[in-house]
C-alpha cells in the first residue's frame, strides 16, 4: 500500500490538528481518572482511523506502513494510550487481510474499517507471555462448530471492543507446538466474558482485561484462513506491523519526552539564567535529542521494508526495541529535567514515565527482540 506525498501530509496535518484540539486537553483528566475515552473513540471512527491499514476496497483509508507510523507518532508525542484502541485492532484486522478467506475479508474488512466491529487480538494467557506455543486456550471441533474454553489475560480492548482475533490450541498434541494452534475471531456472545478488568502502572483510560471462554461456541467460518494450524504463522505476520507501531509509539514518545524538557529547562531559571544554559542540561538535552531522531529512523528503515512486501522481522525488532528504551531513557531523563516538578501529576512528563516501560513489553518483550534481531542476523549472514 502507497499514500502519495499529498495525500500524505492532509492526513498528518488532519492528526496534528486533532491532537492538539481533542487529545491534549483531556489527557491529563481521562489518565488520571483511568476513564475510557469514549467520545475520543468516536472522533477516531470518523477520521477511519479504525481502517487505517486496511485496503480501500474494504472502506479503509489504505495507508502505508511508513504513513500510519508517522501518524502514531504524532499521536504518541501527547498521549500514548489511544494509540492502543486502533493498534491492537489493526492488527487483528491485517492479519484476515494477509491471511483471512475472501469471505471473511469481504465480511469483516469493512465492518473492522468502520469501527462497527472494534477489538483487538487475544494472545497472551496467564501463563502464557512471550512463549505463545504454551497457550492452554483450546477448540474443539463440534460439528461445523468450535467450542473454545480456556483464558486470555491482559487483552487490550477487552472490555470495549466486541470482536477479537484468539489464538487457540486446536491440536494440543501437535509437534512442533505451532501447528497445532488456530486463529479465530470470535464476536462477544455467549459463553465469551470478560472476567475483570486490570489495573495498570500506566497506558490508563485503555482498557485491559482476563477474558473467560466457556464453550463459547464459533463456527468453522470464522477460522482466519479456513485451515487449522495456521495461527502462528499469522498472528506472526501481523506482529510485523504491531512491532513498527509500538516502535512509532517509543519514537513519538522519546520526541514529545525531549519537546517538554527543552520547553521547560527554557523557563525554569537557576542562578539567574534558565537551567537549559546550564552545561549539565545541555548535555542531557543532546542526548535525548539525538536518541529521538534515531529512533524514528529506525522506524522508517522497518516501514518502509514492511511497504515494500519484504521480510523485516530483523528491523522492526530493531525499530521496536531501540525506540522504546528511548522512550524510557528519555521519559527518565526529561522527570531529572522537570527536578522536583515531575513528581507531580500537574505535569504531564509524569505520565510519560508510567507509559513508557509497556513499550518494552508489549507486541513481545525486549528481550524476545533481542533474540529475533541475533538469529536473523546469522540467518541473513549464511
Amino acid at each position: 500500500m502507497a499514500t502519495d506525498q499529498d495525500t500524505e501530509q492532509q492526513i498528518l496535518a488532519t492528526i496534528d490538528k486533532w491532537v492538539e484540539q481533542e487529545l491534549r486537553p483531556i489527557a491529563k483528566e481521562f489518565d488520571q481518572a483511568d476513564e475510557y475515552p469514549a467520545e475520543l473513540v468516536e472522533q477516531m471512527k470518523a477520521l477511519g482511523l479504525f481502517g487505517a491499514t486496511i485496503g480501500e476496497q474494504y472502506g479503509g483509508l489504505g495507508l502505508s506502513a511508513t504513513t500510519y507510523a508517522r501518524m502514531v507518532s504524532r499521536i504518541c508525542q501527547v498521549w500514548m494510550a489511544p494509540s492502543g484502541i486502533f493498534n491492537s485492532h489493526l492488527i487483528m484486522a491485517n492479519c484476515v487481510e494477509r491471511g483471512g478467506t475472501e469471505a471473511q475479508k469481504e465480511y469483516f474488512l469493512p465492518k473492522f474499517a468502520s469501527g462497527e466491529l472494534r477489538g483487538g487480538i487475544g494472545l497472551t494467557e496467564p501463563d502464557a507471555g512471550s512463549d505463545l506455543q504454551g497457550i492452554r486456550l483450546t477448540a474443539r471441533q463440534d460439528g461445523d462448530r468450535y467450542l473454545l474454553n480456556g483464558t486470555k489475560t491482559w487483552i487490550t480492548n477487552g472490555i470495549q471492543g466486541n470482536c477479537l482475533a484468539v489464538l487457540t490450541k486446536t491440536d494440543p498434541a501437535a509437534e512442533p507446538r505451532h501447528r497445532g494452534m488456530s486463529l479465530f475471531l470470535c464476536e462477544k456472545g455467549p459463553g465469551f466474558s470478560v472476567g475483570k478488568k486490570l489495573k495498570k502502572l500506566g497506558y490508563r483510560a485503555i482498557d485491559s482485561a482476563e477474558l473467560i471462554f466457556e464453550d463459547f461456541s464459533v463456527s468453522r467460518d470464522n477460522l482466519i484462513g479456513g485451515e487449522e494450524g495456521r495461527g502462528f504463522q499469522q498472528i506472526a505476520g501481523g506482529l510485523e506491523l504491531g512491532r513498527i507501531n509500538i516502535a512509532a509509539r517509543g519514537a513519538g514518545m522519546a520526541k514529545g519526552a525531549t519537546d517538554m524538557a527543552l520547553a521547560y529547562a527554557m523557563e525554569r531559571k537557576t542562578f539567574g539564567k534558565s537551567i537549559a544554559e546550564h552545561q549539565a542540561i545541555q548535555l542531557k538535552l543532546a542526548e535525548m535529542s539525538t536518541r529521538a531522531a534515531a529512533a524514528a529512523l529506525l522506524v522508517e528503515q522497518a516501514a518502509s521494508k514492511f511497504d515494500r512486501g519484504e521480510r523485516c522481522d530483523l528491523e522492526a525488532g530493531q525499530a521496536k526495541f531501540f525506540a522504546s528504551e528511548a522512550a524510557v531513557q528519555n521519559s527518565l531523563d526529561a522527570m531529572r529535567v522537570f527536578g522536583g516538578y515531575s513528581y507531580s501529576p500537574d505535569y504531564e512528563i509524569e505520565r510519560f514515565y508510567r507509559d513508557a516501560p509497556l513499550l518494552c513489553i508489549g507486541e513481545g518483550t525486549n528481550e524476545i527482540q533481542r533474540m529475533i534481531i541475533a538469529k536473523q542476523m546469522v540467518a541473513r549472514a549464511g
